[in-house]
């Protein structure tokens, strides 16, 4: 699979289809997706950010590099602890990535142990791509692996994780992520809902791939999931940009708000919201910034829920997006969350 990261920092196990299926703009996949075809079964149409939009990337990242690395190096504290250094990193493509990458970087830079990393591909309702783990197995032992995903919404794709992981013997059934505002991961570098940069953007910022793709006519029986490369973004591609700049800042003195005393109960809150907005559908509520940022990169949100329209230090991303694709933005109590995003079914429009 070809990529713009560095081949010895993550091995991708995907197909690459690039040029075998024609990518569709958003308003025609969303109404295909709710038409019962599923979303893996189609590649996006992506574009290149607005010049304010790529500006307001470039101004998260300075103001989260910080926070990203400080997660990063908590994580792999927790990893190496109880994996050792011979964990075996598995990112779940394709926002888990460079995450990965990062986690790779890090322990390296604070352990000095080169370990493995593979990223695969899992996808909702359909589940992880056997042959990839199967791979893995084949290499190293099943008590090492250790799923690793940038952050939690609802909590979904850990339940897909575990549900996949009930034919194998002995592999960590949870998931790693640096933002785990859903209490559902089995470690995490933070449970706030803190702006992780990696989520402003599509493939410009996870190696020119993208989203996975599952259909029997182009993956064969032995194939890996498949995923297509953007060689037109090539002059544009940031990935190396949010790679290194985080990169840098580890070892900062960065710290996290303390947790609240109370664990919050995240999922009611969910249902409060479908309840409220009338969604038919738990899957159309995408809670957390990165859930938020990512329904207007690749579907039709009919609103985005956010705490406050003066918070532009967490939310600026978001304003600037809303903006460009003429969304509505409500203020609403989240409590769990600083922003939510809503779809509607297209019958309900």
């Amino acid at each position: 699979m070809q990529s713009s990261y560095n081949k010895d920092e993550v091995i991708l196990l995907l197909k690459d289809i690039t040029g075998m299926v024609e990518p569709l703009e958003n308003a025609e996949r969303e109404k295909r997706i709710q038409s019962g075809v599923h979303y893996s079964e189609m590649l996006p149409k992506e574009h290149l950010p607005s010049r304010e939009y790529r500006e307001t990337f470039l101004q998260a990242l300075r103001l989260y590099s910080a926070a990203t690395a400080k997660a990063v190096e908590i994580l792999c504290d927790r990893i190496i602890a109880e994996k050792g250094r011979d964990a075996v990193l598995v990112s779940l493509a394709r926002a888990g990535t460079p995450i990965g990458v990062l986690m790779k970087r890090c322990i390296k830079w604070k352990y000095g142990a080169d370990v493995m990393h593979y990223s695969v591909s899992i996808i909702r309702g359909k589940g992880i791509d056997k042959n990839a783990v199967n791979y893995i197995l084949s290499r190293h032992p099943a008590e090492k692996l250790q799923f690793v995903d940038g952050w939690t919404g609802k909590g979904a794709i850990r339940g897909q994780l575990k549900e996949a992981m009930l034919e194998y013997k002995g592999i960590d059934d949870s998931v790693a992520v640096l933002s785990d505002p859903a209490y559902v991961a089995g470690k995490c570098g933070t449970h706030r809902d803190f702006l992780i940069p990696s989520s402003c953007l599509n493939s410009t910022v996870s190696g020119l791939v993208s989203r996975t793709f599952y259909r029997s006519d182009i993956i064969g029986e032995n194939d890996f999931h498949g995923a297509a490369y953007y060689s037109e973004f090539e002059h544009d591609d940031l990935t190396a940009t949010f790679l290194d700049s985080v990169t840098e800042k580890f070892g900062c003195d960065f710290t996290f708000e303390p947790e609240p005393a109370e664990r919050p109960d995240p999922y009611s809150e969910v249902l409060r919201i479908k309840e409220i907005y009338n969604i038919s559908d738990v899957n159309f509520v995408k809670p957390g910034l990165g859930e938020a940022t990512r329904v207007m990169l690749r579907r039709i949100p009919w609103k985005i829920l956010v705490h406050s329209l003066d918070d532009n230090e967490y939310l600026g991303h978001i304003y600037r997006l809303a903006e460009e694709k003429n969304v509505e933005l409500e203020v609403f109590p989240l409590k769990c969350y600083k922003a939510c995003g809503l779809i509607k079914a297209i019958a309900d429009t």
